[in-house]
């Protein structure tokens, strides 16, 4: 039978909002011969590639690097500093924040799960008000979704680390970035974070594989006193790592490779305040190519807008799903779905990683057209609103 789908020709548009586009150069670097990794050669690569991500996440302190998901960057985070039955305060700002208390729940914590709507970060003086309320000093950590992959929604950490401040609260801070972290602007150790925790699929430009803490001093001196089971998420095994290059078991040898390329792009050549930059325009010209399709953001704050990804929502009795599939049938493009109470409402434009303008209005062409094939009411000429932006000087 003759295959009626239709041929698609060059590369296909992946603008989820990750994994992302992995460079070319970063694919390249992976395709090595895999080395000894108990060798003087891969000792340097080790010590090499921790350095650099002290730089990514701005701090002097300790970065493990896991072979693993940032799921599992997630459960070393928590089972590092906790024990059975600690209190955990955690938000409600969309899919991810509950898949991380969901873990948390698991392992055997006490978790306040604060509700949200979905279309807000995690309000400062709630949270202050929480820890001025908690007089027992029962809370032990304090976990936050930094920016929100499922919303587009991006927390405000310099202003949560003041309420906690404020409230003279002892509660680690514990930070997820996975969808922020060199792509939206971000400080461990001058925003008093005590665990951040990261992954390779997003503004690393890397395919899924590895995921990293950025360990405080504090955090670590919790770790020794905390008694919730661990092995292959240890941070003790995992410690001397930056020293020696060595890690306790074997490691992405080849994903390593390809981190030393990215950490090299986004480090040395566009330099990591440009990287922000770059983000931002891409955020701030695709909300205004959604406000000039007469859409809306999910996002209700603009202080809390992502420079990372913009979730969309669709109008009342359409499916964003059945959009999504019309752009992808007929252009080769790949938008987020709708994740939990969300699915169907929205989808979602990834514009982190590896990516310049032609290709941010290249994807904006790609959702004009679909709206239009799907029969979704919309103005023309959000193309046109995101191009007039990204030429302003």
């Amino acid at each position: 039978m003759k295959n009626t789908a239709p041929a698609h020709t060059g590369r296909h548009f992946l603008q989820i909002p990750g994994p992302t586009n992995v460079p070319d150069r970063v694919l390249h670097a992976m395709a090595m011969p895999t080395i000894d990794h108990r060798g003087p050669e891969f000792a340097g690569l080790g010590q090499e590639v921790v350095a650099g991500m002290k730089r990514v996440f701005q701090t002097e302190g300790t970065v493990v690097i896991y072979p693993s998901s940032g799921t599992g960057a997630w459960e070393a985070a928590l089972v590092n500093t906790m024990s059975p039955g600690d209190r955990v305060l955690m938000f409600e700002t969309g899919h991810f924040a509950s898949l991380w208390r969901q873990m948390a729940t698991r392992l055997g914590l006490d978790i306040e799960f604060v509700p949200g709507d979905w279309r807000r970060g995690v309000d400062p003086a709630q949270l202050e008000e929480k820890l001025a309320a908690d007089r027992e000093h029962r809370i032990k950590a304090v976990c936050i979704v930094h920016n929100e992959t499922s919303t587009g929604v991006t927390s405000r950490i310099p202003e949560i680390r003041a309420a906690i401040d404020d409230a003279h609260h002892p509660a680690l801070l514990m930070v997820d970035t996975i969808s922020s972290l060199a792509s939206i602007d971000y400080r461990h150790d001058a925003w008093g974070v005590d665990v951040t925790v990261a992954g390779s699929q997003k503004g690393l430009m890397l395919p899924p594989g590895l995921g990293f803490n950025a360990v405080s001093k504090k955090a670590l001196v919790a770790a020794k006193h905390a008694t919730l089971p661990r092995s292959y998420w240890d941070w003790e095994a995992m410690l001397e790592t930056g020293q020696t290059g060595f890690f306790p078991y074997t490691p992405g040898t080849n994903l390593l490779y390809g981190l030393r390329e990215a950490l090299k792009m986004l480090l040395d050549e566009e330099g990591i305040e440009h990287v922000f930059a770059r983000h931002t325009r891409h955020g701030e010209a695709t909300r205004r190519a959604v406000a000039a399709w007469g859409l809306e953001v999910l996002c209700l704050d603009p202080r809390e807008y992502s420079d990372s990804l913009t979730a969309v929502l669709v109008p009342e009795l359409y499916d964003a799903d059945r959009i999504r599939q019309i752009i992808l049938d007929g252009f080769d493009m790949s938008l987020g779905t709708g994740l939990g109470r969300m699915k169907g409402r929205i989808f979602r434009i990834g514009h982190l990683g590896h990516f310049n303008d032609l290709m941010l209005c290249g994807t904006l062409c790609g959702v004009e057209m679909g709206l239009h094939r799907a029969g979704v009411p919309h103005k023309a000429g959000g193309v046109t609103a995101a191009l007039e932006f990204l030429q302003m000087p």
